[in-house]
């Protein structure tokens, strides 16, 4: 089972234990003998973006630019 630092250990040796986490290791922290969190390496999870990867894929009505005239009069715009 893995050592589980108190809340007030980890507090004292927080910089430590970051570059424990850093190496690899995981570092647990509880209170009362019992786990409650995890210091773990943070990692990003956001795909990056590919460019034109839709491409073909997408359509625009021809009439996009074009306000319903019911939406136009409630927004006071003329549409002569």
């Amino acid at each position: 089972m893995k050592e589980i630092l108190t809340v007030t250990e980890a507090k004292a040796q927080l910089s430590a234990l970051l570059e424990r986490v850093l190496a690899g290791e995981e570092v647990v922290i509880g209170r009362a003998g019992k786990p409650v969190a995890r210091l773990v390496p943070y990692a990003t999870t956001k795909a990056h973006r590919v460019p034109g990867a839709l491409r073909g894929q997408i359509q625009i009505s021809a009439d996009f630019d074009q306000l319903p005239e019911d939406l136009a009069e409630a927004f006071g715009v003329n549409t002569d």
